[in-house]
Formats: C-alpha cells, structure tokens, sequence
C-alpha cells in the first residue's frame, strides 16, 4: 500500500471520526476533501487538475431527472400533512376497525404505509404518526412497548414502500432505473407491512389486555355517518396515492411527473376539506425546501470527498477489498449488510447513501453483478436500513417518537417495543435474501 492510498484510508476514518461526534456531514465531507486534496498536492500523492472535474460532475449530478422527483414527493407529503388530511385518514380507519382487538393498531400500520408511500421521509411518517395515534392509543389501554413499536416500525417503512425518497437516492447512486427499483421494493415493503399487522393480531389473541378494542363509547358515529366519513376522508387520498403509484409502474409517467401531479393533487384536495390555506402552504413549502436543500448539499459535497478519495486511489483499494471477500457475491452481500446496519445505527439514510454506495458500486461491477442483482442488493440495502432506524439504543426513528410522546410513556418501553418488530424485519431480510424472486417477479 503506497503513501497514496494511506491517505486517502487516514481520510475516510477522520471522516468518519468527525460525522460520529455530530459534527455537521456536508461539512465533514467538504472540510476532509478540502484538507487531503491540500495535503496531497503537497506530498504529490494527488493531481490538483482534477479539481476541474468538480464542476462537471456536479452539473451532471444535477441533470438526472431522477432528482427532481424528490421535492415533488416531499411536497406531497408535506401538503398531507400539514392540511390534516393524515389526521383525518388515520381517525377514520381508526373507526372502521375499532370493533376488533388490535384494530386501532392495524389501522396505524395502514395509515403508516399510505403515509410511506405519500411522504417518502421517515422523520415525517413517524412523527405525524406518534402526534396522532400514540396519546389515542394510550387512552385506549394500549400496551406502551406494542403501541410505540407499531409507530416506529410502521413509520419507518418510508424508507421502502415507494415512491420513496431513499429509493429515489439510491437509485441515481447505484445507476439503476428508478422505476425498476420502485417495482423491486414495493413487494418486500407490503410483506413488512403485513407481517407487522400479522403481530399485532397474534398480540390482540393471545393477549387481549394489550390490544383491546376501542371502547364502544367513542364509537359514536353509526353506519351511514361512518361510511359518508370513508367516503370524504379515505377514498381521495387511497385514489391519489394509488394513482401516482400506478402512473409510475404503468410507464404513463415518469417519477417527477407522478410526483407533480401528486403534489397538486394534494392541494386540491386541502382544498376541498377547506384546509387551504398561505400559513398551510407556506410550511410545507418551508418543509420541502429544508429537505431538498439538505439533499442537495449533501449531494456536492460528497462528490467533493468522492472525487479527492479516487484521486488517492482510496475507491480502488476499497473496491479490491470487498471484490476480493471470500464467498464471492455472496460473501461481499453479507459484509455490505452488516457494515450497512452498523451504520445505520449511528447515521441518517442520505449520509449512508452517499458514503458507502461509491464504495459498494465498484466491487459490485468487478463482481459481474447483473441489473436485477443489483436491484436486489439494493432493495436488501433498504430493509437493512429500516432494522438499524428502529435499533435500541440510537435507532433514529425511536428519537424521533420520543420527541413527540406523551409523558406516560416511558423511553425505556419506546425502546424494548421496537425489538420485536427487529426480529420481524430481519425475518424479511433473510426471506428477501433467499428468494430474490420477492423483488424481481414486478421488474
């Protein structure tokens, strides 16, 4: 290993070092590419020329079209949100499966997974999910550990059901088409999915005390009142959603013209529940503005770092590294799961995305892995992601309960809830890893 490749591996640790005592990425990821590109050109370990390449890839960064799905998606999302029309979605379903045990918490795994495929962002789902159903679910003799477990992992399945805003980005990293990897997650999303509403039956069965129904009391709208609320708060957001949905996977429109038209589908339908209104815009707007711009300086500054760390043949090394695991690809899957779950512990999806796929894409292609294996790879890559966001005791998803529950609710029981939907989703994972056919069957 020449001084060269010392560098640039001295380079990805002190980055490392600096994101892990929280120092802002963007930033850790200009300043290392700022400090070695200096210290490189210094030792003659690295060609200052190549710096003009820096605005080229930029430009081509900004000009896939893939990218410009991801403000449209938010705004989606956000508009949703922000209207009180999740609110009203969620009080709804919530009502059509009172008279069973367990319903309510059924009704928030659907109500999470609309919120998924409408969001794209975890914080968001998560958030808006513990506001509104957790202190509903308390009050109904939930038990603590199910009722937050079933908001957590629920709400993370934005980082897999699509069109979301992780698949988005990995999509543009890993050179696939958006569309195939949207066909490619939406199975394993919905076996999450249900596998999560499967528990909370087994629960309500075996345990009625912790998931009880909603007591008849607050059941105080009759068939027809039930049924004109389905029809108002439920069908137009089912339509909307399934419609973005099905105008991507039918090829009638691409992600960013899907997600235009959902946009402005969102708003007119706050429109129609008399929730339009500048305040409501103005913070969705706010809200799509934070995570497109954050999206965006991520994105130049971790090509800044990229390019500095091929320039010193740190890709190259790393890339030789993983081809050359024993085991072959499938040797190289397994450490990239467990290297990505470690990870995703400690780091948000964008800050994964753009640190370890540059480094996953070249051994991947020294493998010989095919299209849809790379399809495939990815879609594991995502389902690990949402076991590490819901891992005790740093898990991102159970921070972002934490600061909306109740006082009642303890951390330690936000914690040991989200075990049991882990296992649930390494379940899925294994199932994904042995039959690849879960997500090449829409592609």
């Amino acid at each position: 290993m020449g001084l060269a490749e010392i560098l640039a591996l001295t380079m990805f640790a002190i980055f490392i070092g600096l994101i892990l005592t929280g120092y802002p990425v963007a930033f850790s990821f200009a300043g290392t590419a700022i400090a070695f590109s200096v210290l490189g050109q210094m030792t003659g370990t690295f060609d200052p020329d190549l710096l003009k390449l820096l605005p080229s890839r930029w430009f081509g960064a900004l000009s896939d079209q893939t990218l410009l799905a991801v403000p449209f998606f938010v705004l989606m999302g956000a508009v949703l949100e922000k209207s009180g029309l999740a609110e009203r979605l969620l009080r709804t379903i919530g009502l059509l499966m009172g008279p069973l045990r367990g319903g309510m918490g059924i009704a928030v795994v659907i109500v999470a997974t609309l919120l998924a495929a409408a969001t794209g962002v975890v914080a968001a789902t998560v958030i808006v999910a513990g506001l509104l159903s957790l202190p509903v679910m308390v009050r109904y003799g939930y038990d603590h550990r199910l009722a937050t477990g079933i908001i957590t992992a629920s709400g993370t399945l934005a980082q897999l059901v699509p069109p979301s805003l992780v698949l988005i980005l990995l999509a543009q990293q890993m050179k696939v088409p958006v569309l195939d990897l949207f066909r490619g997650a939406l199975l394993p999303g919905l076996l999450l999915s249900g596998l999560y509403i499967l528990y909370v039956i087994y629960v309500a069965l075996r345990y009625p005390e912790k998931a009880p129904a909603i007591p008849l009391a607050e059941r105080t709208l009759d068939r027809r009142q039930l049924a004109r609320e389905t029809l108002v708060a439920v069908i137009p957001p089912l339509v909307l959603i399934f419609a973005v949905l099905g105008s991507i996977f039918q090829g009638i429109a691409t992600p960013s013209e899907s997600g235009a038209v959902g946009s402005l589908g969102a708003i007119i339908l706050a429109a129609f529940n008399r929730t339009l209104n500048w305040r409501m815009l103005k913070e969705a707007a706010r809200a799509t503005a934070d995570i497109t711009g954050l999206v965006m300086t991520l994105l130049f500054a971790s090509t800044f770092f990229s390019l500095v760390f091929d320039g010193l043949g740190g890709q190259a090394q790393v890339s030789s590294w993983l081809a050359g695991i024993g085991g072959g690809k499938w040797g190289f899957v397994i450490v990239a799961m467990i290297a990505v779950f470690l990870l995703g512990i400690n780091l948000e999806f964008l800050e994964i995305t753009f640190i370890v796929v540059p480094i996953f894409v070249p051994a991947m292609e020294q493998l010989g892995f095919s299209a849809n294996e790379t399809i495939w790879f990815t879609v594991l890559m995502a389902i690990n992601l949402n076991m590490a966001f819901i891992s005790p005791p740093v898990g991102f998803s159970l921070f972002y309960l934490q600061g909306v529950a109740p006082p009642e609710v303890k951390t330690v029981d936000i914690h040991r809830g989200a075990i049991p939907f882990m296992v649930l989703q390494g379940v899925a994972l294994v199932l994904v890893m042995i039959f690849p056919q879960i997500v090449t069957v829409l592609t």
